[in-house]
């Protein structure tokens, strides 16, 4: 069967299209970083190893192992070749703190615990709860040096028929707002997330940029789709700005993910117009809110390109916003993608009129199947029509405009109520980005004896912005609403942020709280 027809199928899986590249094209680059090259027939037979050393040790279909490590060509091995014994994989962050990783090793009912020394070292204070057998894959002592834990080369491990409906990941939430949830994937979730592919350009002749870690759905949308349709991923272990623009122009890139954080700092690079990036034929960003006027500033300066994705690791609906083709919806996150249905719901359940704000709600072919041992918290995040069409609860608040195009206006658990009237912090965080001297801002409700909560700005100069919140408080106040105005300024060095680049609001109202 040749690779197009296999593509044609309603259900594929990942692995079988890495074979089949592996037989076709057997010395094209899978995996390049730092100066190594992992061909596909060389991750072909890794991937082998890896399916056969779990087999050998009685890993069967439907088991766990957990991943928590910094990102390298090992990690993305064991990833793959696990997915090849039909074993899920639950990827875990290396910032969570130690309990939060034990306890999601625990939950996940993790066999094996794939992890690097800087992992055992923050895991030491809890290591006598994880019950996982360790592996390192940098052969440290953290465990069982990965080269001794690897069945011999040329192993073949037994073939594995996988179901559309099988755990593919279990992919935990940040824990920001609560314990952490395991959003279960299946299989056919991912197949589509790779049918979908060769739409946005990969094929095998895309090299795809990848700096965010493989832990996060962020990374594995692009990261998937590139290695299945036979293409090469460049993976860098930390983001740089300099760095990341030496290797674009180096591997002649044609793809990448990044989240808007990482924009601003590419964009803002003194070498980025010295840089050679005229190979990309697509940007693409998702995880966090995209400002319009860096959104406008990448297509100015940046060829090829440019497509933001507003949707939840959960699934459910997906908004796509082709920036390139629609420079005059900047401030929205696009419309709907194919066969896609978002709607919009009020605090009843009730879908809402056109043109007024509702919790976005989404339903596809591609949606989790759970969370994983929390059927209350799944049927939480679920929304069913009058039908019983089953939709994905985003918890962000938003309103359609007249051609379809879905403008967010914040999470609804950030949305502030002052004096009973609706803020929405992006509003103002918005208007604050205006000045000049600001580099970034978020603006956060914090509770008030006169108003019930009020809003107050963190806000980060631009290097050598001379100014006092005193100054920005009056400026801002000036041009916000009577009922949006600031309650206090609050000048940081930085903002929170997670991996993926989303201000942690929550820390900042703990902060200001624990100062007032």
């Amino acid at each position: 069967m040749t690779i197009d027809a296999y593509l044609d199928q309603p259900f594929g899986t990942i692995p079988d299209l890495i074979r089949m590249h592996a037989a076709s094209r057997p010395h094209h680059p899978a995996l390049v970083q730092d100066g190594r090259t992992l061909d596909y027939l060389a991750l072909d037979h890794l991937m082998n190893r890896v399916a056969a050393s779990l087999q050998r040790d009685g890993a069967k279909p439907g088991d766990k192992i957990a991943l928590c490590a910094g990102t390298s060509i090992e990690y993305a091995a064991v990833f793959l070749g696990s997915l090849r014994a039909g074993v899920a994989v639950a990827p875990l962050a290396p910032s969570s703190t130690a309990d939060s990783l034990a306890a999601m090793v625990a939950d996940a009912g993790a066999q094996y615990l794939f992890l690097d020394r800087a992992v055992a070292e923050s895991l030491a204070p809890v290591q006598q709860h994880i019950t996982a057998k360790r592996i390192a894959l940098d052969n440290s002592d953290a465990g069982m040096h990965w080269d001794d834990w690897l069945a011999a080369p040329d192993t073949v491990p037994a073939a594995v028929a996988i179901q559309p409906d099988w755990p593919f990941n279990i992919i935990y939430s940040s824990g920001t707002t609560g314990a952490p949830k395991g959003i279960i994937q299946p299989h056919a979730m991912r197949w589509l997330h790779v049918r979908r592919g060769s739409l946005n350009g990969y094929g095998p002749h895309a090299v795809t940029l990848l700096s965010t870690p493989l832990y996060s759905n962020t990374t594995l949308v692009s990261f998937f789709p590139t290695l299945a349709l036979g293409g090469t991923v460049v993976l860098m272990a930390k983001f740089d700005a300099a760095a990341y623009l030496a290797l674009a122009e180096k591997h002649r890139v044609t793809h990448t993910m990044l989240v808007p954080v990482q924009y601003q700092r590419i964009m803002a690079h003194p070498d980025f117009d010295r840089r050679d990036l005229t190979s990309f034929r697509m940007k693409f960003c998702t995880s966090a809110p995209f400002a319009a006027a860096l959104k406008a500033d990448i297509l100015r300066r940046w060829p090829g390109g440019l497509i933001e994705y507003y949707g939840m690791t959960e699934g459910g609906g997906t908004c796509m916003l082709a920036a390139h083709e629609h420079p005059d919806k900047l401030h929205t996150v696009g419309m709907p993608a194919p066969e896609h249905d978002i709607r919009l719901i009020d605090e009843q359940g009730r879908e809402v009129a056109n043109g007024e704000t509702g919790e976005v709600v989404g339903h596809s072919a591609a949606m989790m199947s759970g969370y994983y041992h929390q059927p209350a918290k799944t049927a939480e995040a679920e929304w069913h029509d009058p039908s019983g069409k089953r939709f994905i609860r985003t918890g962000d608040l938003g309103r359609f405009d007249s051609d379809g195009f879905l403008t967010l206006l914040d999470r609804k658990k950030d949305m502030i109520i002052s004096g009973g009237f609706n803020i929405y912090p992006s509003d103002l965080e918005a208007v604050l980005r205006e000045h000049a001297g600001i580099a970034d801002a978020a603006v956060v409700g914090v509770p008030s004896e006169r108003w019930g909560e009020t809003p107050v700005a963190f806000i980060v100069l631009k290097s050598g912005a001379a100014l006092t919140a005193e100054q920005l408080l009056e400026w801002a106040n000036g041009r916000l609403g009577k009922t949006q105005r600031l309650a206090a300024v609050v000048l940081a060095d930085s903002l929170p942020r997670s991996a993926i680049g989303k201000v942690l609001k929550r820390e900042l109202r703990d902060t200001y709280q624990q100062k007032a």
